[in-house]
């Protein structure tokens, strides 16, 4: 009678054991949304600090995001075999210490004092996010039972809006609150970031992380079309849209809220507004996490899409408080978009996940095509009037939400 009672404690100790392990890969992962969630908005603050130091238009200023968001376009399908090859730990480790190199290169792009040097620079440490990307949500996503993805995603992805939400105030103080616009003074905070990411590498290539079999790398490539997967597609495009918008906002915010008819705000001062865009994100997601275990994804989707829309048609048509806060405020409404679409996008592929997040983490290249495009407008119709692009972007994601995503359904 003892054996049945001594093998239930058995099972319940090992899923216990094994909810530990998940709980503790989840924590370090969150780690990891931070990290890059605070490096990537630093090109906010880095984008009207450039400029001036560079005496560039809006449209060569843009071609920060540009080679940034460009390195998504290129390295994600290596990023995906190399995962395949390696594992999602071993890929985060490289991706960490990608980014750092790319950190590094930082010190010798302001000593030469050359824009191409800098641009290059972005374009590495980019690299290493896009790493990180391919490797950590499909692994978040896979932590967990798959009707909770969306939720526990969103939920990680609160991290990287903390980090985020710090960047601007952090990048304020140390790169626009010095006294003239000289490049050297990015060597310094960006050496730092360096020794923290080289730190954090270190870190995960010594903890043990759970493998999970379903999406974990076989040493194989893995076979099937992911471009037959319609709704893959469909959800690649979505994110190749939203990323475009959400970065294109907040690039433009700095010399936006500068602008006397909006703000009038010394670029220091705006710079830490942008702050309150990601932050509100940083709430959006935590409500997200909350609500979308009541709530359909699809339909949270496209009630934030067309809020979105208002919100922006609000700024471009009103001046002052009113002009700046309803921009603002497109960040809650932004919030839960990059999590929802991907877990959408991705539900199903089994064990060509790691193919089909690297299609995904592709798109993402949206953040380097779509503030070009607004560089461009701001250029020939005004700032103001240029924020018209991003608002045909959530257009677009409202119609996913309320088509493309429900072939996801068919799919899975």
């Amino acid at each position: 009678m003892a054996g049945p009672t001594a093998g239930n404690s058995t099972a319940k100790a090992a899923e216990g054991q094994e909810q530990g392990t998940q709980t503790f890969a989840f924590i370090a992962m969150t780690c990891l949304f931070f990290f890059w969630g605070f490096i990537t908005v630093l090109n906010d603050i880095l984008i009207p600090f450039l400029k001036e130091s560079f005496d560039l238009n809006y449209t060569q200023a843009m071609l920060v995001q540009f080679c940034f968001f460009g390195a998504y376009f290129i390295v994600s399908p290596f990023a995906g075999r190399l995962i395949d090859k390696v594992g999602y730990q071993q890929g985060i480790v490289l991706g960490l210490l990608t980014t750092a190199a790319g950190c590094i290169l930082f010190y010798p792009s302001a000593s030469f004092h050359v824009y191409g040097l800098f641009l290059f620079a972005f374009f590495v440490l980019a690299s290493g996010i896009t790493i990180l990307q391919v490797a950590a949500n499909p692994y978040v996503a896979a932590l967990g039972p798959e009707k909770t993805a969306a939720s526990r995603l969103n939920l990680a992805q609160a991290a990287n809006s903390l980090g985020t939400t710090v960047g601007p105030i952090v990048g304020a103080a140390l790169i626009l609150g010095v006294v003239a616009a000289d490049a050297s003074a990015v060597q310094g905070p960006y050496l730092m970031i360096a020794g923290l990411l080289i730190a954090a590498a270190l870190v995960f290539r010594n903890i043990k992380l759970p493998k999970l079999a379903h999406v974990e790398a076989t040493g194989e490539e893995s076979d099937g079309n992911i471009w037959e997967h319609r709704s893959l597609v469909l959800g690649a495009l979505a994110i190749f849209l939203y990323v475009g918008g959400e970065v294109s906002i907040g690039s433009f915010l700095v010399n936006y809220f500068s602008e006397s008819s909006i703000a009038g705000m010394s670029t220091a001062d705006a710079g830490e507004m942008v702050a309150y865009y990601w932050g509100a994100a940083m709430v959006g997601r935590l409500v997200g996490a909350a609500l979308m275990n009541y709530v359909a994804a699809t339909k949270y989707l496209a009630v934030n899409a067309l809020i979105a829309i208002i919100m922006i048609i609000v700024s471009m048509n009103s001046t002052g408080d009113v002009a700046m806060w309803s921009i603002l405020a497109v960040g809650f409404f932004n919030s839960i978009m990059f999590p929802t679409i991907f877990t959408l996008a991705v539900k199903g592929l089994g064990s060509m996940t790691s193919k089909g997040s690297g299609l995904v983490c592709q798109a993402i290249v949206g953040g380097a095509l779509i503030p070009l495009v607004q560089g461009v407008a701001a250029d020939s119709i005004g700032i103001q009037l240029s924020f018209i692009v991003p608002m045909l972007c959530y257009i677009y994601i409202g119609w996913y939400a309320l088509n493309g995503a429900e072939v996801n359904a068919a799919d899975s």
